[in-house]
């Protein structure tokens, strides 16, 4: 597949975004299955719930921590990270991090101050980041009923709503597929011997 028609170009290098990337038919698939997944695969966070398939992410490899908002996810799944979004839309905001020695000037620890811009996540769509938008950027979602589209969206022109929209939130379930390649054992980390 050609990724080039889809990249944003307005945002630092590199993101992609790909509308309607699934069916509807097979976002109700997706849904079903994820709504049908037994309780205990379920790990509640702050105003969120998730599932993690395959493993935990840990610094040594894959085995749960809770994600501040905004964050970085952190070089085990660079350098690409990808997001299927389903069942309603999001807004998925960047921030430049605090460096150290910015850290005495209370100014710029302003999280508005931060801000970058924005990419809308539309139902069905796929988000592809690398490079700088992986490694140099926070980012994060606001807990926000309804967003108000503006200018700051990196990819308005790919999205099929336009500057002045009001989209109200619904449930909105995130799908991110990560490569990992380093991979240990449990054992190893939480000092087990079989």
């Amino acid at each position: 597949m050609d990724l080039t028609e889809y990249k944003i170009c307005k945002a630092p290098d590199c993101a992609y975004y790909i509308p309607n990337f699934i069916t509807e038919e097979e976002e109700k698939q997706l849904l079903g299955n994820i709504y049908s997944s037994p309780k205990p695969k379920w790990k509640e966070l702050s105003h969120r719930r998730l599932q993690n398939w395959g493993g935990l992410p840990h610094p040594k490899g894959m085995v749960a921590e809770d994600i501040p908002l905004p964050h970085e996810d952190g070089p085990l799944f660079y350098p690409t990270i990808t997001t299927v979004n389903v069942g309603s839309h999001s807004m998925l905001e960047f921030y430049r991090p605090v460096k150290p020695d910015d850290e005495k000037d209370d100014s710029s620890q302003s999280l508005s101050d931060r801000h970058i811009g924005s990419l809308l996540l539309e139902p069905r769509s796929l988000l592809i980041l690398q490079e700088d938008m992986y490694t140099s950027y926070l980012h994060g979602i606001s807990q926000v009923a309804e967003d108000v589209l503006s200018g700051d969206i990196f990819n308005i022109e790919l999205c099929s709503s336009n500057i002045g929209d009001v989209l109200v939130r619904d449930t909105r379930i995130s799908l991110t597929i990560r490569h990992v390649p380093k991979v240990v054992k449990a054992n190893m980390i939480f000092g087990r011997r079989r």
